[in-house]
């Protein structure tokens, strides 16, 4: 596919706004989600994929209390990568930078930058690692992403992006309309409420909170606001007939030739398994978690506090939850 088929950008600094796209469900998506603190907007992009869409209080504080946008999407990536079996891209976009961030596991996150203009500013490597990740096509995948590190006077930092998720339709990404990069984050929090598969809203650190109406730039008055959804998240359907638990919900499905509840993959390391192991990787959560914390809290960072919490809180429950097992 050649990204030169995508509208040309317009070369006007864009405003700050981020995505987070998960391989997921929203169902699954949904658990781990509210840890990170932030009110987000959750609602399904394509098969298997899942959006969130963070309000921005990080990056759009004043004074000294801002935070750049790609190192609050930076961790909070991985703080759901290292939470969960699924990856996690992060898409964010400012005055004078583009880019996004791959995190997997407990594996380094991978990311590529581009200038406003949209010239690159990335490793090329970076996108080959990208596609190998996400189990992209070796040729013509390759071959589209390797166009986006290439210099062109026809696209600036927001149209590569759009290329950038133009590509992933190959992989079931299929955003919502609206949903685009170079969008203010009001934009955005306004587009999702339209959302064909319906949203749903994570709680920010008020937990308590309600979403309230999503004003539009240039609009005013009730015909510029969508009422929004309560802020408490919808039960999975397990929850709802009486029997499911956030284990159930997060655990992965056995994949062609391993064995439900053993084995191999990672569904051997998924709270709930039995295995031994999964004890153990609560315990590692807890171990690198609470560095992560602290070290956030030094810097004042918040995308990095929210990641050390949410492994603290990964690997506690899968602790408590193993430990139980084990007594029972």
């Amino acid at each position: 596919m050649s990204t030169r088929a995508f509208h040309r950008g317009s070369h006007a600094a864009p405003a700050t706004g981020a995505l987070l796209l998960c391989r997921a469900e929203p169902d699954s998506v949904g658990l781990l989600a509210p840890l990170l603190r932030e009110r987000m907007a959750l609602t399904r992009a394509g098969e298997q994929w899942s959006v969130l869409v963070p309000e921005g209080r990080p990056w759009r504080a004043d004074g000294a209390g801002s935070e750049p946008v790609d190192r609050v999407l930076t961790g909070w990536a991985s703080a759901l990568a290292v939470g969960s079996s699924w990856p996690v891209l992060a898409l964010w976009w400012d005055a004078d930078r583009v880019g996004y961030t791959l995190a997997s596991g407990f594996r380094r996150p991978v990311g590529y930058v581009w200038l406003a203009n949209g010239t690159p500013a990335g490793e090329h490597e970076a996108m080959h690692t990208f596609a190998e990740r996400l189990g992209l096509d070796p040729v013509r995948d390759v071959r589209a992403l390797d166009a986006l590190t290439a210099p062109a006077s026809d696209a600036d930092g927001p149209a590569r992006l759009r290329n950038l998720v133009a590509v992933l339709t190959h992989a079931g990404v299929a955003l919502p309309p609206g949903l685009s990069p170079g969008e203010s984050a009001d934009r955005l929090l306004h587009a999702v409420t339209e959302a064909p598969g319906g949203v749903r809203w994570m709680p920010g650190a008020d937990r308590a909170e309600t979403a309230g109406p999503v004003p539009v730039a240039g609009e005013e008055g009730s015909g510029g606001r969508r009422e929004a959804i309560r802020a408490e998240p919808e039960r999975t359907p397990a929850e709802r007939d009486g029997g499911g638990t956030w284990q159930a919900a997060v655990r992965p499905r056995p994949v062609a030739g391993e064995k439900a509840g053993g084995g191999t993959g990672l569904g051997a390391w998924a709270p709930g398994s039995g295995d031994p192991r999964a004890r153990w990787l609560g315990i590692a959560q807890v171990g690198v978690g609470l560095p992560v914390t602290l070290w956030g809290i030094r810097r004042r960072s918040g995308g990095w506090v929210a990641a050390g919490a949410l492994l603290l809180a990964h690997g506690a429950l899968a602790m408590t939850y193993e430990g139980a097992r084990g007594r029972g």
